[in-house]
C-alpha cells in the first residue's frame, strides 16, 4: 500500500462533507464521502478502506452503529467519531466500542490530518503483518513437500490456491511420490483443518470391509456385526477424507461414493435411513483413471466429479536437483528414528543417488538412506554405502534378450503375451490364490481378476 489511504466520511451535512473532503485530499488522501449509514455500509460492500471518520449523529442511525458494523466485517479497519458535543461519557462509549479515536466539531484542519495519519499508518502495519502470516501459513502447511524445483514450487503453488476452497480434489503420481503428504497439506492449510483428517487405503481392504470402511454397518448387516458401527464419513464430519488409490473401487462402491459427493447422502452397510456428512474428499490415484473409464473400470461421471482440481506430483527423476534437500532432511528424520548419531553425506554418494531413476520414487530413497546410514562407518555415507539392487543405476536398452527380437513385432501382442505368462506364473507360485499372486506382482485384487479375464485365464492353478 503507498502513502496514498482511501478514507471514507459519513456525515449528513454536505458542508462538513466538503471541508473534510478538501482537508483530506490535499493530505493526498483518497476520499469517499457518504450522507448517511446506508450509503456508508454500501461503499464498504464494494471497497475496502484504510479509515472511516463518521458523525455521531444522524437521520439513519447512530455512528456507533456504523463503528460496530465495520468492526464485525474489517476488525482492523479504524474509525474516527466525529461529534459536536465532547462529552467524557461519549469518548468511553467510543473507546469501548473500539473507536480509534473522536474529533470534536468544530475541527482544526492539522488536527484531523494527524488523526488520519496516526490511524492510515496503523491500518498499513496490520494489513502488512496479515499479508505476512498469510504469507507464512502457506509455507507452514506445506513444509513437509520438500523440494525447491521449479516443479515443487508449481505443486506447493497450486496447494496454496486449492486449499482454502471447499473443491474435491484428485491426486495423481506415482508410487512413493507423497500423495498423503500433500493431501495433509492441503487440509491443513483449509478452513477445516482444526477438524479430523482421516484415510483409508481403499486397495487394501476387499469391496464389503471397504464400503462398511467408508460407511459404516448397522447391527448384524453383516456374519460379524454384532453392533452397528460409525463410518469414515461420519467420523470425519467437518474435516477431511483422503481416499487413496481410489481407483482400486469397485464400480458399485464408485456409485456410492458419487452420491455422497454429489448430495452429501449415503447409508450404512444393512440401513434404509439415509444419513448426511460435510466431509471434503481428496482422492489419489496412481491409475491413470481416463483410461479405466475407456476400460469401464472407473465411472466417467464420477472421474468428472471428483478431477474438479487435478494435481500431478512429478516423480522423483524428473526433479532431481531436489535430492540434496531430501537427503540432508531424511538422514536427519533417519538419525532421530533409529537413535544413531548424525551422518555425513559424501559427494559421491549423492553423485549415486542422481544417477539412479528411483521407481519408488521418494519412499525409495528414503528405505536406500535407512540402510545405507545404518550400514556406513564413522558416520560417513559414501558410494559404496548406497544398495541399489542389481546395481542397475542406468539402463541399458541395447542388452539382453531385447536384441533377439525382431525388428517389426507387434508390441501390444508381445506385451499382453509376457503379462498373461507372469500372471499364469504367480497363480500357479501361489497355489492359485488370486489375493496372493496379486500381492507378488504388486497390483491389486480387483486388478488380477480383470486381467485373468481378459486373458482368459484360469482363476485356479
Amino acid at each position: 500500500m503507498n502513502d496514498m489511504a482511501k478514507i471514507l466520511i459519513v456525515d449528513d451535512e454536505p458542508s462538513m462533507l466538503r471541508i473534510l473532503t478538501v482537508i483530506l485530499a490535499d493530505a493526498k488522501h483518497s476520499v469517499t464521502a457518504s450522507g448517511g449509514l446506508n450509503e456508508a455500509r454500501a461503499a464498504l460492500a464494494k471497497e475496502r478502506f484504510d479509515l472511516v471518520i463518521t458523525d455521531k449523529k444522524m437521520p439513519d442511525g447512530d455512528g456507533l452503529e456504523l463503528l460496530r458494523y465495520c468492526h464485525e466485517n474489517d476488525p482492523d479497519l479504524p474509525v474516527v467519531m466525529l461529534t459536536a458535543v465532547a462529552t467524557v461519557e461519549l469518548a468511553v462509549e467510543a473507546m469501548q466500542a473500539g473507536a480509534f479515536d473522536f474529533i470534536s466539531k468544530p475541527f482544526v484542519p492539522e488536527v484531523v490530518t494527524a488523526v488520519a495519519r496516526r490511524a492510515t499508518e496503523r491500518t498499513k502495519l496490520l494489513r502488512e503483518n496479515e499479508i505476512l502470516r498469510e504469507e507464512a501459513k502457506r509455507h507452514i502447511f506445506a513444509e513437509d513437500i520438500l523440494g525447491e524445483s521449479p516443479a515443487i514450487l508449481r505443486l506447493k503453488e497450486t496447494i496454496a490456491k486449492v486449499a482454502p476452497t471447499n473443491a474435491t480434489v484428485l491426486i495423481t503420481g506415482e508410487t512413493g511420490t507423497g500423495k498423503e503428504l500433500v493431501a495433509r497439506a492441503i487440509h491443513k492449510g483449509s478452513i477445516r483443518s482444526k477438524e479430523t483428517f482421516l484415510a483409508v487405503n481403499c486397495a487394501a481392504l476387499s469391496e464389503q470391509l471397504l464400503e462398511s470402511e467408508l460407511f459404516g454397518h448397522e447391527k448384524g448387516a453383516f456374519t460379524g456385526a454384532d453392533r452397528p458401527r460409525q463410518g469414515l464419513f461420519e467420523a470425519a464430519h467437518n474435516g477431511t477424507l483422503f481416499l487413496d488409490e481410489a481407483g482400486e473401487m469397485s464400480l458399485s462402491l464408485q456409485a456410492k461414493l458419487l452420491r455422497v459427493l454429489t448430495d452429501g447422502q449415503f447409508l450404512r452397510v444393512g440401513a434404509s435411513v439415509p444419513r448426511s456428512a460435510d466431509v471434503r474428499v481428496i482422492v489419489a490415484t496412481h491409475r491413470d483413471l481416463r483410461e479405466r473409464v475407456k476400460d469401464g473400470r472407473f465411472r466417467e461421471d464420477l472421474y468428472y466429479r471428483l478431477a474438479v482440481v487435478p494435481i500431478e506430483i512429478p516423480p522423483l527423476r524428473d526433479r532431481k536437483e531436489d535430492i540434496p534437500v531430501l537427503v540432508d532432511v531424511l538422514i536427519n528424520q533417519i538419525s532421530k528414528d533409529l537413535k544413531i548419531k548424525d551422518v555425513s553425506v559424501r559427494d559421491s554418494a549423492l553423485e549415486k543417488l542422481r544417477g539412479y531413476s528411483f521407481p519408488g520414487n521418494v519412499r525409495e530413497l528414503r528405505n536406500l538412506l535407512e540402510r545405507a546410514c545404518i550400514l556406513a562407518k564413522g558416520g560417513i555415507l559414501t558410494a559404496d554405502d548406497i544398495y541399489i539392487q542389481s546395481d542397475q543405476v542406468t539402463s541399458d536398452i541395447g542388452a539382453g534378450p531385447i536384441n533377439a527380437l525382431p525388428e517389426d513385432i507387434d508390441l501390444t501382442a508381445v506385451l499382453a503375451d509376457i503379462e498373461a505368462q507372469l500372471i499364469q506364473r504367480a497363480l500357479r507360485n501361489s497355489g492359485g490364490v488370486q489375493a496372493e499372486a496379486a500381492r507378488k506382482l504388486g497390483i491389486s485384487r480387483s486388478d488380477i481378476a480383470y486381467k485373468i479375464k481378459k486373458h482368459k485365464l484360469s482363476g485356479e492353478m
